[in-house]
């Protein structure tokens, strides 16, 4: 069978994850203990006993989604076979980690570089982000590049729900537009910054460096990635799309449709929470999905 491992974005994290797989053995404890070393602050205090607000900080959320998925998947050892495998943002990073593109510490310096570069952009140029519900992609993308000021398609997350990101003045008059489209609902969501859009540009730049740096090797099986939703292997192919996401859209939608065409036959989750096998549910209703778990 044909598996495809998905792993998730920020948004998934909640107090006490990862917990017991910091508990499960010596080995998963010393990966928790040697990120705690290399971010220079103990993430796992944070994500074990801190409060939903310390959770929230991107260089804190991040970091937090990116260990437990990684480390549930090493906890899966030979379980572990996937077929091709997907993140969402944030979780493209995991899922090269867990398909051996990129070392454990690798992986966890560029995110927790990511995570501070997009905090850092977030403050320079302040933006927004709201999720329209109930019409299709291309009335999204008209309405977008009708208004005068800088708001984009983001996140294609299933049919029927796109996330836009822009301006504070952007996203509002396109949500407007929507609204008067059709859709059903155009709900602003709690973030500070315009995440995959050209207000991250300043995030792009400082990320592209590491990125370029890092040594990536030829992951075990096909990477979705998000920029345009096409399987690769190819370490520089891989390096340039790593570059290109932090202002290109997040093509969720698309992602699932290709993986699905290409003889996936189930979807595991890999992390915390269910949001990505809800998602995958909305393309293919009938398509097994499941969360990873330990000794099952």
């Amino acid at each position: 069978m044909k598996t495809a491992y998905i792993f998730p974005g920020q948004g998934a994290q909640f107090v006490g994850m990862g917990q017991d797989l910091y508990n499960l053995n010596e080995e998963t404890k010393a990966l928790f203990e040697r990120a705690n070393d290399i971010l220079g602050f103990r993430i796992t205090d944070i994500m074990f006993n801190g409060t939903e607000e310390d959770l929230k900080e991107t260089k804190v959320t991040q970091p937090a989604i990116f260990l437990h998925s990684v480390i549930l998947a090493k906890a899966l050892g030979a379980e572990f076979q996937p077929a091709m495998v997907a993140g969402h943002s944030l979780g493209e990073f995991s899922a090269l980690v867990a398909a051996g593109a990129l070392t454990f510490e690798d992986g966890l310096r560029l995110v927790a570089k990511r995570a501070n570069a997009m905090q850092k952009a977030t403050e320079a140029e302040p933006g927004t982000m709201a999720a329209i519900l109930g019409l299709e992609d291309i009335i999204v993308e008209e309405k977008c590049a009708e208004v005068d000021d800088i708001v984009v398609p983001a996140n294609y997350n299933c049919p029927g729900q796109l996330v836009i990101s822009g301006s504070v003045s952007g996203v509002d008059k396109a949500c407007e537009k929507l609204l008067e489209a059709g859709a059903k609902r155009a709900l602003k969501l709690n973030v500070g910054g315009a995440f995959h859009s050209p207000l991250m540009e300043l995030a792009k730049k400082e990320l592209q460096e590491a990125i370029l740096d890092v040594e990536i090797q030829v992951p075990v099986c096909p990477i979705y990635q998000n920029v345009d939703a096409r399987p690769y292997q190819d370490p520089v192919a891989i390096k340039e799309n790593l570059i290109s996401q932090l202002t290109g859209a997040v093509r969720w939608t698309q992602t699932v449709q290709t993986m699905l065409a290409d003889g996936a036959e189930s979807f595991i989750e890999v992390g915390p929470g269910a949001v990505l096998q809800g998602l995958v549910k909305k393309v293919d209703r009938q398509i097994p999905t499941a969360s990873a778990k330990i000794g099952e």
